[in-house]
């Protein structure tokens, strides 16, 4: 079997090009500890809010930045030692820290409990596949590993298909202000955003389901073509 070939997966150039844009826009606000220029309103009664927000777009902008090159087939190839650097960045500098304050923000989402159960759900089950990979790993079970790790990698990406999901539920929705809402903008604003929360991650877990299943299947039918072909032919 020939080396890898860096070039040979073309959509790593355009996912690098979309996470560096969606962190260059996402972060920086953050970065000014100022209040006034967060995308989520505080919930009333929970000064830890905007901290522990700041916190999650900070460990969240590492976990998607790493995993970046740790989905790059190449990478991983040829740089063992790198991947498995980088690969602890990416759980213990952000995801482990990203997903517990989803938890924690999530459970006083200013959005509605649509959006507050669909977060909550989402940083339990990003920690759970992420910490399965590592055990994965610790264990040298490396076909494991790289399973629990694609659904891993498929949550974190979860946060940037979530804004095109919001921009979708917004163009469907708006006009259904004064008729399915009765003219409740904060109806509106809940439904846009727990939709978005829930589809956001929802679509990519499936989609990495779907990946992987689609590989065990063409494995499975090797197997039996292999084990055809084993087989005497009869007289």
């Amino acid at each position: 079997m020939g080396k890898l070939k860096w070039y040979r997966r073309p959509w790593v150039a355009p996912f690098a090009f979309v996470v560096l844009v969606f962190v260059a826009f996402s972060l920086p606000p953050y970065l000014t500890l100022d209040p006034a220029l967060s995308r989520v309103p505080r919930p009333p009664d929970h000064p830890w809010h905007f901290p522990v927000l700041v916190a999650h777009v900070v460990f969240g902008s590492i976990a998607i930045l790493t995993c970046v090159v740790q989905v790059w087939p190449w990478f991983r190839a040829r740089y063992p030692v790198a991947h498995r650097r980088v690969g602890r960045a990416y759980v213990f500098g952000g995801v482990v820290p990203a997903s517990v304050t989803a938890v924690a923000i999530g459970s006083v989402s200013p959005f509605g409990p649509l959006n507050q159960v669909g977060t909550v759900l989402l940083g339990v089950l990003w920690l759970g596949f992420t910490v399965a990979g590592l055990r994965m790993a610790r264990q040298r079970r490396y076909v494991d590993h790289r399973r629990w790790m694609i659904r891993s990698f498929a949550l974190t990406a979860s946060i940037m298909s979530n804004r095109i999901w919001s921009v979708v539920w917004v163009l469907v929705l708006s006009p259904q202000l004064d008729t399915t809402f009765g003219g409740s903008e904060v109806a509106l604003i809940q439904a846009i955003a727990g939709l978005s929360a829930w589809m956001g991650w929802v679509v990519p877990f499936l989609l990495a389901e779907w990946w992987l299943e689609r590989g065990d299947a063409r494995k499975r039918r090797d197997r039996r073509a292999q084990a055809s072909d084993r087989q005497p032919v009869g007289v």
